[in-house]
């Protein structure tokens, strides 16, 4: 499978696409409705922040305890149910004078919630697609995710501005609702990929089944700390960050269409550590405060390095028993989200201190450092010599 067109002719495939085409754009829009609402009630960055990318957090405690669930449901099922879900939540997000504490826990719910999506969706696009079609159509799904969010920022500040934060709210909540009525009428009925039943008992002994810490850590870590820099464009260029978040976005979506066009399966592997040194080595010119049309190309290219991240999918999947392929997926995407959110939070920290500029260089450090480390950690062993016993016999 080579071609964007095939994807879309596959069964099913459209569907997928659609659901969590129309699952992100409803998040994010009702994402800076609810940022605004909690920033206007508390007049708090802090809580306003963590009202809108806190749900992360909650994807952690969702990928110790509930991942098991990801192969172990009918995914036709669980994704409707899912949007279902987040319909009702959104909805109950905005209710006039709901207390901050319960508000919180609606986000908490839903970041339990969305850490068993993730393993579901992603699992289910590997039964849909061929072998060789799953990094073609997780580029493609990639894609979305960034042009969703783009479009979904735009039409939720807007209606923020002309409506209301609880219409934004609401008109997320409207989203999910067809994401749902897509998942339930466009997939097809499927049985769960394992039998046995879902338990933290299980997802514990899953987790260590599917854990690899080389290919993990490569995912999550160098990743999330540049989306720490990311964090830092607002206070880096106020009257212009979104020319900054444009550009990045630009960029990623070049570097995934790139690693699941282009890339051959043989090479995928080998290509995923120059692609992590791409995403933080540019990154380094902030320490100079460049003007804003070099940083905007800087973080158009650096972005171009996340399709690091899509190669070391096709690694993690060919080394992970098919039964487990949704707990292995749900895993990496809990685990991505949650070091994105602390790579932000590492940002902002650091930045308190420094300007953003040399911030964000600091983290482009530490991503490249983390690299250097795993690049080490797999090439050490190949150089170690075989030390034979005493008396063996070379053969």
């Amino acid at each position: 499978m080579r071609t964007y067109r095939q994807l879309f002719r596959t069964p099913e495939f459209t569907a997928l696409f659609a659901t969590l085409s129309g699952q992100v754009a409803a998040g994010t829009v009702a994402g800076i409705g609810l940022g605004t609402l909690v920033y206007a009630a508390t007049d708090s960055p802090l809580l306003s922040a963590l009202s809108m990318f806190g749900a992360s957090f909650a994807q952690l405690v969702g990928a110790a305890t509930l991942l098991s669930w990801a192969d172990r449901v009918p995914p036709r099922a669980a994704l409707t149910g899912l949007a279902g879900f987040a319909a009702v939540t959104t909805a109950l997000l905005a209710v006039p004078g709901l207390p901050i504490a319960a508000l919180f826990a609606v986000i908490f719910a839903q970041g339990l919630a969305a850490s068993v999506g993730g393993g579901v969706r992603y699992g289910l696009l590997a039964e849909i697609l061929p072998a060789d079609g799953y990094i073609l159509g997780r580029s493609l799904l990639n894609m979305s995710v960034g042009a969703m969010q783009i479009g979904g920022f735009a039409v939720g500040g807007a209606l923020v501005a002309a409506v209301s934060p609880r219409g934004a709210l609401l008109v997320g909540a409207g989203l999910q609702v067809v994401s749902a009525l897509v998942a339930r009428f466009g997939l097809s009925r499927r049985a769960p990929r394992a039998a046995d039943r879902p338990s933290v008992r299980a997802t514990w002994r899953g987790n260590r089944q599917v854990w690899q810490p080389g290919v993990y850590i490569a995912m999550w870590v160098p990743n999330g700390l540049i989306v720490g820099c990311e964090a830092l464009f607002v206070p880096y260029s106020p009257a212009a960050a979104s020319v900054l978040f444009v550009t990045a976005a630009i960029g990623m979506l070049a570097g995934d269409a790139i690693a699941g066009r282009f890339v051959p399966p043989r090479l995928r592997f080998r290509l995923s550590g120059p692609l992590r040194w791409l995403l933080a080595a540019p990154y380094l010119l902030f320490f100079l405060e460049p003007p804003l049309p070099v940083a905007a190309a800087v973080a158009g290219v650096a972005s171009v390095g996340y399709g690091a991240t899509l190669l070391l999918q096709d690694r993690l999947l060919a080394t992970t028993p098919e039964p487990l392929h949704g707990q292995a997926l749900g895993l990496f995407g809990s685990g991505l989200l949650a070091m994105q959110a602390v790579g932000a939070t590492l940002g902002g920290l650091v930045a308190q201190y420094v300007a953003p500029g040399t911030a964000m260089g600091i983290l482009a450090i530490g991503s490249l450092l983390v690299s250097l480390a795993l690049f080490v950690a797999r090439v050490a062993p190949r150089r170690r010599p075989v030390l034979e016993p005493a008396g063996a016999v070379a053969r």
